[in-house]
């Protein structure tokens, strides 16, 4: 049985685009804990991200500091928080989150319900 990501990968659930590239993918996160939250997943569907070998998982880190000095660029914020919890969806996945304090990064915390307009607009600001 195919992941979320794994749906989104293949085109089955959209999604808002933030970057791809042959082995990778970014998107925003739909339940984000602040705007501008990103996913970024290896397209290859591996549960726990240190089952990754370790040149995917190098490169993977790379992609991800690719996103973050765009989203960092893109989103007003200190700096982009980097979180690896591998919990919610059984397929790797790296959080670039914006924070301005620590407890940005909360996840028990209340997600931020944006609508779809305002995940394409973050989407597209991040992107240009």
């Amino acid at each position: 049985m195919p992941t979320l990501f794994t749906k989104i990968i293949n085109g089955e659930i959209p999604c808002h685009k933030i970057a791809e590239s042959d082995k990778f993918l970014a998107f925003l996160d739909i339940m984000p804990l602040s705007k501008g939250h990103t996913l970024v997943i290896p397209k290859v569907e591996i549960d726990y991200i240190f089952d990754l070998d370790d040149d995917l998982l190098g490169e993977m880190i790379v992609f991800a500091k690719n996103v973050a000095k765009n989203i960092k660029n893109a989103v007003p914020c200190k700096k982009i928080g980097v979180a690896i919890v591998g919990l919610e969806v059984p397929h790797a996945h790296i959080h670039l989150i914006p924070i301005n304090a620590v407890s940005d990064m909360d996840f028990g915390k209340a997600k931020l319900n944006l609508s779809q307009e305002e995940l394409m607009e973050i989407a597209e600001k991040i992107r240009s």
